[in-house]
């Protein structure tokens, strides 16, 4: 299943919409084809500007989201509009949903050890028919890998869910991925932080507002520096509205 895709500043985001990508990840799942799959925002694409690497990272990807109310903004200001914002939080529950009905193995990778098991205590609950077959913080460091990535092959699980900082987790499975050969493995950022209870997810009217990002600083005040890249994503976008979509 082919999809259609915009270019911003180099990053190529899915124009599906949430239950468009829901089916193409559970064929994948299904064919046993390994997908890597971003949930990409307007600071992970800025960073791509001034970050070679992490650019030619992030278009190895299968397939990278509009997670960020900033990158549907800005593909409709450009005329190739997204079906919708497709967040990382929604996909994951979405996914877990399908799972239950094919009775998926799922492993849980980051956060805290007392986040990831409140998380995974949690998950369970919701998702009862899903076999959570790895459970594994992400304090770790290269030293471990090894030791990770046999557990994870070991396990043979249909979804990897990742939960480190964008600068650790989108990297770390773009390493493995080809080793871990596991169907489905996406970045959930600070998802697990959310599924334990420890932040509350923004009402829905911040996210209609698209001001989910401010209800986030109001529980995280040190973003403030990371927040301050989106009025420059904005700016940037308006500025070379032309060479946007150019790869």
């Amino acid at each position: 299943m082919k999809f259609q895709t915009v270019t911003i500043f180099g990053v190529p985001f899915s124009k599906m919409s949430l239950n468009e990508t829901v089916e193409y990840l559970t064929n994948a799942i299904q064919e046993k084809r390994p997908h890597q799959v971003i949930t990409a925002n307007p600071i992970m694409v800025m960073e791509a500007r001034k970050n070679n690497e992490y650019l030619d990272m992030m278009k190895r990807a299968e397939l990278i989201v509009p997670d960020g109310a900033g990158i549907v903004w800005a593909a409709n200001y450009v005329g190739e509009p997204v079906a919708e914002r497709v967040t990382g939080f929604e996909l994951l529950h979405e996914l877990l949903k399908v799972g239950e009905k094919h009775r998926w193995k799922v492993y849980l990778l980051g956060a805290s050890p007392d986040i990831i098991q409140a998380a995974a205590d949690k998950l369970k609950q919701q998702y009862p028919l899903i076999n959570f077959a790895g459970i594994r913080d992400g304090y770790f460091g290269p030293e471990q890998d090894e030791e990770i990535i046999a557990d994870i092959q070991g396990k043979e699980p249909d979804l990897l869910l990742v939960g480190r900082s964008a600068d650790r987790q989108e990297p770390w499975i773009d390493k493995y991925k080809h080793r871990l050969q596991v169907p489905v493995m996406m970045g959930v950022g600070g998802s697990y932080d959310v599924i334990s209870g420890k932040l509350k997810r923004a009402p829905q009217w911040f996210i209609r507002m698209r001001l989910e990002w401010f209800y986030r600083l109001l529980q995280e005040p040190w973003r403030y520096k990371r927040m301050m890249v989106l009025p420059k994503f904005a700016l940037s976008v308006i500025r070379h509205k032309d060479k946007v979509t150019r790869s």
